[in-house]
């Protein structure tokens, strides 16, 4: 096809090419699995014990990655700081947790920093109790009370604010200087510019890649089964021990999985749609 300036267009793939195939294959794979839950009573009983556990997936990702958002954006902060201290602690920070497998690291925050923090705290209780008493929540708290469930919270933010940190200080550094320059001459602070200016820009910019990480999260939410908390891999693993149904049971779970992250594929696809628009 010749186009408006004499040069050859390049032809625009039909219809048929342009279908999104993938995503009827895997319609028809929900299909499949919703035809065989609803026509028989153990697939229906395995997705009711994975639908038990289906809550405390979400909510754990839920809760993890907006607080390793925050984390990733104080580092990132730092990561491009010119003072000194805040770089290299936030370099620290980022080496040390990205060289660790998440796993180490569920374990190190379940069994020991939980455990010091309780200590320190009985420490600053025994330091307040002519103020608080003797009998105050401080000295009273024991490490058990701190739920299995809140430490993987604490240790998947921890963990992948690291990775977060990078995502953002990449999209920092990557916006031209220009505009930080042309901002403050227009008279606006350094954090009015950092928050009307150069985070909206970075944000929009790194989308896809904190899609991925929010994708990452919810896959390695699986994780917290190590610890006893009932999410739908450990009910998997419960349901596996007590009936041996592996077959059964390994393909829901999957199921499950594979469908929260097309959801969460599809809903960033879109969100990335939505800021192409509103930028065109």
């Amino acid at each position: 096809m010749i186009g408006p300036d004499g040069a050859l267009a390049p032809e625009r793939p039909s219809l048929l090419a342009r279908a999104p195939w993938w995503l009827l294959a895997l319609a028809l794979a929900a299909v499949l699995v919703g035809w065989r839950v609803a026509t028989d009573s153990l697939w229906r009983d395995i997705a009711s014990r994975l639908l038990d556990g289906l809550g405390v997936t979400l909510l754990v990702t839920a809760v993890s990655f907006p607080i390793a958002l925050g984390l990733g954006l104080v580092s990132a902060l730092g990561l491009v700081s010119t003072r000194p201290l805040p770089r290299q602690l936030a370099t620290l920070y980022v080496q040390v947790v990205r060289g660790l497998p998440v796993l180490v690291q569920i374990f190190l925050v379940a069994f020991v920093l939980v455990p010091l923090g309780v200590e320190a705290l009985h420490a600053l209780g025994a330091m307040l109790t002519p103020w608080l008493g003797a009998d105050n929540s401080l000295s009273t708290l024991r490490a058990s009370d701190v739920p299995m469930a809140a430490r993987v919270v604490a240790a998947l933010a921890f963990a992948y604010g690291a990775f977060e940190a990078e995502t953002l200080r990449g999209g920092l550094t990557s916006l031209p200087r220009g505009q930080a320059e042309a901002a403050r001459a227009l008279g606006l602070s350094r954090r009015q510019t950092l928050r009307h200016v150069l985070l909206p820009q970075t944000f929009r910019r790194v989308l896809p890649t904190l899609g991925n990480d929010l994708i990452c999260l919810l896959k390695d939410s699986a994780l917290v089964s190590v610890l006893g908390v009932r999410d739908i891999t450990q009910e998997a693993r419960l349901y596996q021990s007590a009936t041996f149904r592996y077959t059964e049971s390994l393909v829901l779970l999957a199921f499950f999985y594979l469908a929260l992250t097309l959801l969460v594929a599809l809903a960033v696809r879109a969100l990335e749609h939505r800021y192409r628009r509103h930028a065109a």
